[in-house]
């Protein structure tokens, strides 16, 4: 049996009491004691939380061309953003399936900074390092040398402020800087819906960091978050998890991810199946559902029809501490469109959802 990863931040999560489960290989904190899942989740959405993320794989691509040569891989266009900006990309199989999902920090043509998901990291970068055009490049797999830390919610700037760190940037924008000899990134990016930055640190450090925002965020109450209130947060905004709402079986088009590929490209990995998929149409579309009842929806749950007939399968679902109801991303038959009522198989009884258009909270990310 393999031994699973800790974050060089886990001492600090002991500390805090933290439960702890797998997740992609890591041994990561789920929820706190004293908050809790639904504590963290209000905690976010109404003041500042931090997340330790470290899991999340790293990689930079280093070389002339570097830009050019993943945008011949990856699904989204990034000629469309600059030195100091990232991107949500995918990259698929030639089938069009997802390997993975993924952040891109441009920092020049020649080199950009890539996290994807934590258990693909490595097939991420094998896949890269064998297409054509790689053999240039330095396509270098840095997974356990950066920590990454989340601070996400209304009060995020004040706690980044008085690290001495920027805020000055965009959603979607970051900063390379030096701060009191440690060596920051400082993204305006995260997974929750809210105003957030994320701080990619050297691993060595993170519990400097760690500590360091813990303080500056103490006047506003500020809670350790694990990856419990994470999912509860990202499914509020109808945001894609991989291995669940997309995967090698489940194409960006079906997922409602069209919006991150670049149609008008000559070429990226398995661009001629979802060309095909987006002129054919998919079978089944990714959509939300919003509970009529108490029904909690979770992942793997069966869509129903009013005939109890199979229409489609829950692949996201919670209950959502800001509406105080079950919420799901689902692939459903196309013949269902949003404002239809359909049933989801909750243990031994089916029970009445609306479909919806994701988010199902108002995102302010920006």
């Amino acid at each position: 049996m393999t031994e699973l990863l800790h974050s060089p931040l886990h001492d600090r999560h002991a500390a805090a009491g933290a439960k702890f489960a797998e997740f992609g290989g890591w041994l990561m904190p789920i929820e706190y004691a004293g908050g809790g899942v639904l504590g963290e989740h209000e905690c976010v959405r109404d003041r500042v939380g931090i997340f330790d993320v470290s899991h999340l794989g790293k990689f930079r691509v280093i070389g002339a061309g570097a830009v050019d040569f993943l945008n011949r891989c990856l699904t989204n266009d990034l000629r469309k953003i600059g030195p100091g900006k990232a991107q949500y990309s995918m990259l698929c199989a030639e089938d069009g399936g997802v390997v993975d999902d993924l952040i891109c920090y441009v920092i020049s043509d020649d080199e950009v900074f890539v996290i994807p998901n934590a258990a693909n990291c490595a097939a991420v970068v094998e896949i890269l390092q064998a297409l054509p055009g790689a053999g240039d490049l330095e396509i270098t797999n840095l997974h356990r040398d950066y920590a990454v830390l989340a601070v996400q919610g209304p009060k995020s700037d004040e706690v980044v402020t008085a690290m001495g760190l920027p805020t000055d940037m965009d959603y979607m924008a970051f900063a390379v800087v030096e701060h009191e000899g440690v060596p920051y990134t400082v993204c305006r990016t995260g997974y929750t819906g809210e105003r957030g930055y994320e701080l990619v640190v050297p691993a060595e450090v993170a519990g400097a960091i760690w500590d360091a925002v813990m303080a500056a965020g103490k006047q506003y109450a500020i809670k350790p978050c694990g990856l419990g209130s994470r999912d509860t947060l990202r499914t509020e905004m109808g945001y894609s998890l991989h291995g669940n709402d997309i995967s090698p079986e489940i194409d960006p088009v079906s997922a409602g991810l069209s919006w991150a590929i670049g149609w008008g490209k000559d070429e990226f990995r398995g661009h001629q199946a979802l060309r095909a998929i987006k002129e054919q149409g998919p079978a089944r579309r990714m959509r939300g559902l919003l509970a009529l009842g108490r029904g909690i929806p979770r992942h793997g749950m069966a869509v129903v029809d009013d005939k109890g007939r199979e229409i489609g399968v829950v692949t996201s679902g919670t209950f959502s501490p800001t509406l105080k109801q079950g919420i799901a991303l689902a692939l459903i038959d196309v013949s269902k469109g949003v404002d239809d009522e359909v049933g989801v198989q909750v243990r031994n009884r089916v029970e009445r959802f609306r479909i919806t258009k994701p988010p199902f909270v108002t995102p302010e990310v920006r």
